[in-house]
């Protein structure tokens, strides 16, 4: 399969909606999940961070995945933001062509 499914935490709602909005409307995401109040632990130049973060799940095929990574770069505030992809390995037959239709 080549649908993957994309998580980037962001610190704001309103910066997530940019985001989500910016990928949904350049076809790189067919969807783009915003899951509130998330609580992220995690190391950061040397010291534990505990923070209250969003979470975007993005859809999308994996040859897309450069161009979503450069669009979340240059519209996300976090120096290092969190891009990581996971493959479909099973889905909605109806779901996957949808997503095959709506994404570049």
């Amino acid at each position: 399969m080549s649908e993957i499914v994309v998580f980037i935490t962001a610190s704001k709602e309103q910066e997530a909606a940019t985001i989500a909005h910016a990928l949904v409307e350049a076809r790189l995401a067919g969807c783009v999940n915003i899951v509130k109040n998330i609580r992220s632990i995690y190391s950061w130049e040397g010291k534990i961070e505990d923070e209250k973060e969003v979470l975007m799940i993005a859809k999308t095929k994996k040859k897309l995945f450069k161009p979503l990574e450069k669009k979340v770069k240059e519209l996300h505030s976090y120096t290092v933001p969190e891009i990581i992809a996971m493959p479909v390995t099973e889905g909605s037959a109806d779901y996957l062509k949808w997503l095959k239709n709506v994404t570049g």
